[in-house]
Parts: structure tokens; C-alpha cells; sequence
């Protein structure tokens, strides 16, 4: 039997919504503008009344839509941005920390349905579209299991451990208590039926409805990101520490297996430094749109790419986005790379304070206002005071786009074009992983 999700899609003190058709909630028919906010006495308000959690607005048909004005997409990306979105299913109001959010529920091949276009293009090729609709089904139904068995067993799920010398943070679902999943990039983009727009795409997911990754048993948590950069990172180096047979390094591109060493730090350099061959090495703009919405597609350096840094910048920039004082940024020196040769672990040293800060999520989001396109990153240091050590300034040049972890969206679209089907798009980012149906 197909499943039924739920989706946080955002968090204010008060939500606007226009009801499209008719809806239902405490026995009342509505359709048009609302406004849903948090009372003072900590319920939810709405026409005047007080209400306990949840709200629940129900659609009285499967055609029966609702809008959401101002929704943040990308948060804390490069591209954030508000737009206004339309979601079919349900919409519930909880509260959350002092907040209102409001919750889309509706059937896994609906969520699909937009998830596919929001990620991507609604016009990529047919078997890039089935492929990630197989990912995108296989990764939702694996973390809701996950947090289930997790909720069950009573563990306490921690993704952060710090001393006073090194902080090692993780990021994923573990801080969605009361849906499955984020709209946001944090988990997959979902922006509702505002994106799924194609036929093409409804194809995608009807010919692969309930189709899954599976590995010894267990569904894949399958992984994706915008260019992995040239070769596979793996998922112990971006989460939690346990290895995935399913995710590991390989190169992107028809010999999978012969690539560098770049857990070495040589061969780091001189990878993140070159444009090696890899089915993501592309800049085919009809390949592109495939997988960058319009937003994605203002990023036009992502196989390689550099950052420059004042000694002022990256010093305000560290202490804003780490809540360390580290004085002036002395040097940014590699302690571990990734098989894709991203950081798993960098030592930020500053005349005040130094210090260990991974993984890569962390080094990303602690080098830029929002996130670095990757941590498959080299350091350069110019014009360096003799007396103090201290640069005036910081080059970083990098390679890929994400985490690389799993399918890259990139190199699947150029696999695409190239007439591999979605099976064999998938044998390549999965290695081992078996294709099949759950429902």
C-alpha cells in the first residue's frame, strides 16, 4: 500500500494561505484567503477563535489545492530566496518552539510528483527522471523507517560532539520530531505543485511507482547532490559514522575505479586544481537546464570554482558564523579529506584561539555568509607578515557542488544524454544496490 508523509514546509507567528476549491476543518467548509497564527495563550488562531494543535484543513477532492504566501526556499544558501507556493493533500498547523508550521500531508507519488521538478528541470531527459524518482523514494522511505526504528528503541540520536579543541557536526534529519520531512534543501526540495509541470515527469514517476534501492535487505539511503566534483564521496564522511557499501568512491565517469588517492593531501591539491574528465566536467547548457532550475542556473562555476577572502572578511566571517572568536585568521589547514578529496576535518588557526571544526557541512557553512559550494577545497595564503604569521589575505579553490555523496545530479544528466538508462545510471551512483518494488 502506497504511503502517506507528512512535510514541513515553513515556520512563522502567523501563515497566510488561499484555499483553491473547497476544504473542511472543526466541521466548517472554507475556501479563499486565511489567516492561521499563534494566539497568545499559545494556541493556534484563526476567524477569531482559538484552537489546540493540529488544525487540519482537508481537501474535499483530489483537485483542491491551497497556496502559502512568502515561503523561504534555500535557507542559508547562496539562492534564498520567498516565493509563493501551491501544495495539494492536507494542510495542518502545529506549533513548534514558540512557532506556527504548517505541515503538507499527502500520498508518497504526489510528494514525488513535485519533488522531481523542484530538485531539477521538469523537462530532463526521461531516465534522469526516472532515476531520481527511484532516489527520491528510496531516501524518503528509508529516513522514515530510520526515525522510526530510532523513536522505537528510545535512542537519543546526537549529530554534534565538541571539546575544547575540536567540534565535529553533522547535518540531517534528526531535528524533524513532528513531520517526516523538510521542503528545504536540508532534506529534498519540495515546493509543490508549483514545480510539477511536465507530463514527462508524471511518466517518470507512474513507471517507477514504488520502485526502490535496496541493499542486503534494507532500503538505500540514497544520496544525491548537485556534482560530486569528479569522484563519490562517502556517507560516513558528510554523517554519521557508518559505511554504506552502496556509497562509495568511485570516479564519475566510464572507468570507475581508476582515480587518485585523495584522502593524500598531494593528491587533493593537484585533483581540486586540475579539470580531470567526469561525466559532471560539462558546461552543455541544454544538459544543465535539465538539472538547474532557474535559480541553480545563476551557479556557473561549479566543477571548479574560487573564493577570495580579505584578512578582515574571512576573520568577521569565521566568528559570525562559528560563535568563536578566533582573533585574526592565521591559517586553514586540511587534518582529513574525504574520498572525493573533501574535508572531513579542518584546524582553523587564529592568533587568539585554535581550533578543529568538521564535517563538511560545518567547514562549509563556517567559510560563507551562506554555504561553500562544497568542501573539496585548497588554501592559499598571500602576502603573509614575516613578524605576526598573519595573511593578508585567502584564496580557496574548489571542486564540486554539495556533498557529493551518491547519484550526482550533474553527471546523470550527461549519462542521460548520452542513452544510458535510469538501471544503469543508478548500478553507477548505487554500486550493489538492487532495483526493486515495494508497492
Amino acid at each position: 500500500m502506497e504511503p502517506t508523509i507528512s512535510v514541513g514546509i515553513v515556520s512563522a507567528p502567523a501563515i497566510d494561505v488561499v484555499f483553491y476549491g473547497d476544504f473542511n476543518v472543526a466541521g466548517t467548509a472554507v475556501s479563499g484567503p486565511q489567516t492561521v497564527s499563534l494566539s497568545p495563550d499559545g494556541r493556534i488562531a484563526w476567524q477569531g477563535r482559538t484552537y489546540d494543535v493540529p488544525l487540519t484543513f482537508t481537501p474535499a477532492g483530489k483537485g483542491d489545492i491551497f497556496e502559502i504566501k512568502d515561503v523561504v526556499i534555500g535557507v542559508n544558501f547562496h539562492w534564498e530566496r520567498k516565493e509563493n507556493q501551491r501544495f495539494s493533500g492536507s494542510a495542518r498547523f502545529i506549533i513548534e518552539d514558540g512557532k506556527l508550521t504548517i505541515v503538507n500531508v499527502l500520498p508518497v507519488e504526489d510528494y514525488l510528483l513535485s519533488v522531481i521538478s523542484s530538485e531539477m528541470s521538469a523537462h530532463a531527459s526521461l531516465e534522469l527522471l526516472k532515476a531520481h524518482a527511484v532516489i527520491s523514494r528510496s531516501w524518503l522511505l528509508a529516513q522514515i523507517r530510520k526515525n522510526k526504528a530510532l523513536t522505537d528503541s528510545g535512542t537519543k540520536y546526537s549529530a554534534c560532539t565538541q571539546t575544547d579543541d575540536e567540534r565535529i557536526k553533522w547535518y540531517d534529519r534528526e531535528d524533524h520530531l513532528n513531520f517526516d520531512v523538510c521542503a528545504d534543501d536540508h532534506c529534498q526540495r519540495y515546493q509543490g505543485v508549483t514545480r510539477q509541470s511536465t507530463p514527462k515527469v508524471a511518466e517518470a514517476i507512474a513507471a517507477t511507482r514504488g520502485q526502490v534501492l535496496m541493499y542486503d535487505g534494507e532500503l538505500c539511503d540514497a544520496r544525491f547532490s548537485k556534482c560530486c566534483g569528479g569522484v563519490f564521496e562517502e556517507f560516513e564522511n558528510c554523517w554519521e559514522p557508518r559505511h554504506y557499501v552502496y556509497l562509495r568512491a568511485r570516479l564519475d565517469d566510464v572507468d570507475e575505479e581508476n582515480f587518485p588517492d585523495l584522502h593524500n593531501e598531494y593528491n587533493a591539491q593537484k585533483w581540486i586544481e586540475g579539470r580531470p574528465d567526469a561525466f559532471c566536467n560539462t558546461s552543455d547548457a541544454a544538459i544543465l537546464s535539465q538539472v538547474l532550475n532557474n535559480y541553480d542556473q545563476e551557479t556557473t562555476d561549479f566543477y571548479r570554482w574560487t573564493v577570495h577572502y580579505t584578512q578582515d572578511e574571512i576573520s568577521a566571517l569565521v566568528r559570525e558564523r562559528s560563535g568563536i572568536d578566533f582573533g585574526q585568521i592565521i591559517d586553514l589547514q586540511p587534518v582529513e579529506r574525504g574520498t572525493s578529496g573533501r574535508l572531513v576535518r579542518m584546524r582553523f588557526v587564529g592568533t587568539r584561539r585554535t581550533m578543529v571544526i568538521g564535517k563538511e557541512l560545518e567547514i562549509r557553512r563556517t567559510l560563507s555568509k551562506s554555504h561553500l559550494y562544497s568542501s573539496a577545497f585548497t588554501v592559499e595564503r598571500h602576502d603573509v607578515d614575516p613578524t605576526t604569521g598573519v595573511p593578508a589575505a585567502f584564496t580557496l579553490r574548489g571542486a564540486g557542488w554539495g556533498h557529493g555523496v551518491g547519484l550526482c545530479q550533474i553527471g546523470a544528466a550527461v549519462m542521460g544524454a548520452r542513452g544510458y538508462d535510469y538501471a544503469s545510471i543508478l548500478r553507477h551512483y548505487f554500486p550493489d544496490s538492487t532495483l526493486d518494488r515495494l508497492y
